[in-house]
């Protein structure tokens, strides 16, 4: 016997796409007088609302646009859809992490999508 739960599935959400989300929560505690917030939900509400700079239809479009591109995947893709990187260097943070890195013309490529959403 184990005391973990199965995982049934995954997706992965951008900032902009939590904030929604998280959103409908709010008001639907706030209809109710009887339930409070916990701090651990109104401690996320802060943060989506200070940091999803997009909506959560340009921030998917977004994210569907650069994993069209050839080496990244949808994770990294969240990545930069929620910290929108200006420069190279900013942009080469998110590839810390990873096996591989982008030459100057893939990195100018990916600026170039972020700056259509920006």
């Amino acid at each position: 016997m184990t005391i973990f739960k199965e995982k049934l599935d995954e997706e992965y959400l951008t900032t902009a796409e939590a904030k929604d989300i998280l959103g409908e929560i709010e008001a639907d505690r706030a209809a109710d007088e009887d339930r409070e917030l916990r701090y651990e939900l109104a401690r996320a509400i802060e943060h989506v609302n200070r940091f999803g700079h997009l909506d959560a239809e340009e921030s998917r479009e977004l994210v569907e646009e650069l994993a069209d591109l050839e080496r990244i995947d949808v994770p990294t893709a969240v990545k930069i859809a929620d910290l929108l990187p200006e420069d190279r260097t900013e942009l080469r943070s998110v590839f810390a992490q990873e096996r591989y890195s982008l030459d100057g013309e893939e990195l100018d490529e990916v600026l170039d999508v972020v700056a259509k959403y920006a």
